[in-house]
């Protein structure tokens, strides 16, 4: 007796399309760790730690940290030739121009065609502190202001803020978006890492496959959320009474509008970033003396929870904390790239070592085989 293959889920739900050694996720029980280490634990390291253990396998000593952070502040400066484009794109969504200038870098790299593993972990390096540089460069132009070049002291986390505000963020502030590129960092086969392990599979370099992420992370059903998390807040008002607050999440659900910033494809629980994300929106609040808007997220919070049993994923919190970090919200999904790219090389890195083409097959379901074929004038 033949027994027929399952159907396919939509969305390829739970299917499995890969083996990783990068990252472990437990939907049920809420746990995110990357090669093997749990993210509640990792939020002690600092995203340049986090990038090692992506790209090795392992956390690095104190001599190779301080070696990766050398290259990355050699690779960090934004070139004259990239200024210049940035200066001449026509105004447009933060995700464009970083689609674009991510395949223009490419053009520059004189090593963008060598796919050689040392190769490729070089550009690895350098595409993760050019991303940096020039979503923060970009929002720096976006504000009006002239662009900022990076300080060989500081870390990641420090030179984006820096270059993005043009002073020196205060430790609080560094430690919060440290924390934020750090949880952001990997999360297993999500739509744009699959986009570019894809790529990646069929040998074409690392630019072009990065680049097929980001056209992934643009679209609104992956990345934006936490934009549309913080124009939510704006919209029902900071100053706004808490019955206000109440009747407007209640009269979105009532109408089976979705609440941003909830629920998750993966997640049957709290999302485990989510928790440290609620917390730094607090302190960052209470710093600033404006704890509002993180109130606002936690009322938003109950409501929901209670009554839709939908948890918050990562993009709820991220939007308070980085709109008191003074970040625009337009750079919120240019900012989810800045943390990701050092996930996505790390699965590109992977996929080159162990590469077999990806190639899938459909469950068709079109007309009866064979039809038959009428010539044009008997249609």
């Amino acid at each position: 007796m033949s027994v027929e293959a399952p159907k396919p889920k939509a969305g390829l739900e739970d299917v499995v399309a890969a083996t990783s050694s990068i990252c472990y996720l437990d939907g049920q029980r809420g746990v995110l760790a990357y090669y093997g280490y749990d993210i509640h634990d990792l939020v002690r390291a600092s995203f340049e730690e986090c990038c090692y253990l992506l790209w090795h396998g392992r956390l690095p000593n104190r001599a190779e940290l301080g070696d990766l952070q050398s290259q990355l502040a050699a690779a960090r400066p934004v070139s004259e030739p990239m200024l210049r484009l940035m200066k001449q794109l026509p105004a447009s969504d933060g995700m464009d121009t970083l689609r674009t200038l991510i395949s223009a870098l490419g053009q520059y790299d004189p090593e963008a065609g060598d796919n050689s593993q040392q190769a490729n972990y070089r550009k690895a390096v350098r595409l993760t502190a050019q991303t940096a540089s020039l979503v923060a460069t970009y929002g720096r132009l976006q504000a009006g202001g002239g662009p900022i070049q990076p300080d060989p002291a500081l870390g990641q986390a420090a030179n984006f803020l820096y270059m993005l505000q043009g002073e020196r963020p205060s430790a609080l502030a560094t430690r919060a978006f440290d924390i934020a590129l750090v949880l952001h960092a990997d999360h297993e086969l999500n739509a744009s890492t699959f986009a570019a392990r894809v790529a990646a599979a069929t040998l074409t370099d690392l630019y072009s496959a990065i680049v097929g992420a980001i056209g992934a992370l643009k679209g609104p059903l992956h990345g934006g959320a936490n934009a549309d998390v913080m124009r939510l807040l704006i919209e029902v008002g900071q100053d706004a009474p808490a019955e206000r607050i109440d009747d407007a999440i209640r009269g979105k659900l009532a109408r089976k509008v979705k609440i941003p910033g909830f629920g998750h494809r993966v997640y049957r629980t709290e999302d485990p970033r989510a928790t440290h994300l609620r917390k730094m929106s607090k302190e960052l609040g209470e710093r600033a003396g404006n704890i509002r808007w993180y109130e606002m997220s936690q009322r938003i919070e109950r409501l929901v929870t209670g009554e839709k049993k939908l948890y918050p994923n990562v993009d709820f919190y991220s939007a308070s904390t980085y709109y008191t970090l003074g970040i625009p919200i337009d750079l919120f999904t240019p900012i989810f790239a800045v943390s990701r790219v050092s996930g996505w090389t790390a699965h590109c890195l992977e996929q080159y070592a162990n590469n077999r083409l990806i190639r899938p097959r459909t469950d068709y379901i079109g007309p009866s085989y064979p039809q038959t074929f009428l010539p044009l004038d008997q249609r």
